[in-house]
């Protein structure tokens, strides 16, 4: 099982990865200024796509990142 220390550490590997250092302290900061309701997030993110969509993506990623991993 993963820590919740190590999600956090990902997290920020990955936002710093994606957006760069300052961009990824700035998103960090837009959050945390903005309430947020993540159960209401989570249920508009993916109402375009289907369970299969999602599944059939998420193996790709996988794929993908053993390939580059």
């Amino acid at each position: 099982m993963v820590t919740d220390t190590e999600i956090k550490i990902k997290g920020i590997e990955a936002l710093v990865l994606a957006l760069g250092e300052l961009h990824a302290e700035r998103f960090i900061s837009l959050i945390l200024r903005e309430p947020f309701d993540y159960t209401l997030w989570q249920r508009n993110l993916w109402q375009t796509k289907s369970v299969s969509d999602l599944s059939r993506e998420a193996m790709a990623y996988r794929r993908q990142s053993k390939i580059t991993g």
